[in-house]
């Protein structure tokens, strides 16, 4: 039986790479926010068009509009999916909650995935993209230390965190999280 999951961790632990080798492999459905913020904007919908006027003007998407996008999205779904990106921080965690509760779509487990800050930064750095200098990188860690971690405490205390280490081989990875998705 298909389930319905969350992948969390620190820019750079390689959370969507694992939700796509999941989802391709078990025929889930992959829900990774920045993805579906793109496809809105894409496809030019009355909401796509909101997303591109709020990211235009250097703001962030706020929290209703991404929580839409997403119960639109789950809605569409009765089998398993993961979902990649989103909560991030403990109030989008609740809303989210809320959502689940309503489309009768409880989140299952929780894969945190966990590595050194250190490994991450050479790893982001390594990736070469224009905005990922060290300065920035450990900027974005810090944000997420404070706004996203406390998510980790959140889903420990409803007993569906399961901890990956994030410092291994792909397939190694892949493996632990396909033995605890039982």
């Amino acid at each position: 039986m298909k389930k319905h999951l969350l992948f969390l961790g620190p820019p750079g632990a390689g959370k969507g790479t694992q939700a796509s080798f999941i989802s391709e492999s078990n025929d889930y459905l992959h829900l990774s926010t920045g993805e579906l913020l793109r496809q809105e904007v894409e496809k030019k919908t009355t909401l796509g068009i909101q997303i591109k006027e709020i990211i235009n003007s250097g703001k962030l998407v706020d929290d209703e509009l991404v929580l839409e996008i997403v119960k639109q999205n789950l809605a569409l779904s009765k089998e398993g999916w993961i979902l990649d990106g989103y909560p991030r921080n403990i109030s989008q965690a609740d809303s989210l909650a809320k959502v689940l509760d309503e489309l009768n779509q409880p989140l299952e487990k929780v894969f945190y995935l966990n590595l050194n800050e250190e490994i991450l930064v050479k790893r982001l750095i390594n990736r070469g993209r224009a905005d990922d200098n060290e300065k920035i990188i450990r900027t974005r860690l810090d944000i997420y230390k404070e706004t996203t971690q406390p998510l980790i405490a959140y889903y420990k205390n409803l007993n569906i965190l399961e901890y990956i280490d994030g410092d291994r081989d792909l397939k190694t990875i892949s493996d632990d999280i396909k033995q605890k998705m039982a």
